[in-house]
């Protein structure tokens, strides 16, 4: 069946990093888009980055995290990642990967990011 698994959450001082992965199994991952997306405590989930699943087309930024994270995929390894680097406080949220292709949408079940010192 299909799976998303986020790992590598955790507790960051400000001004630290992470490296968030996504391991996907169960479709073609490689024929995805990928994306991440985050949700603070009430407030909406909002798109982080997304990576296409063509090399042709650029990656996309949330206004908030350009210039500080970078979204890549390992099509090998079927996995998406997220590089998390000057973290602010209000990076802190659950953090969930996302696979879409057409009508297909699968998503993980979150990682919990706390920025705090």
């Amino acid at each position: 069946q299909v799976q998303l698994v986020e790992s590598g959450g955790g507790l960051v001082q400000p001004g630290g990093s992470l490296r968030l992965s996504c391991a996907a199994s169960g479709f073609t991952f490689s024929s995805y888009a990928m994306s991440w997306y985050r949700q603070a405590p009430g407030k909406e989930r909002e798109l982080v980055a997304t990576i296409p699943s063509f090399a042709i087309i650029s990656t996309n930024y949330a206004d908030s995290v350009k210039g500080r994270f970078t979204i890549s995929r390992d099509n090998a390894k079927n996995t998406v990642y997220l590089r998390m680097n000057s973290l602010k406080p209000e990076d802190t949220a659950v953090y969930y990967c996302r696979a879409t292709m057409y009508k297909y949408d699968y998503w993980g079940q979150g990682t919990q990011i706390t920025v705090s010192s």
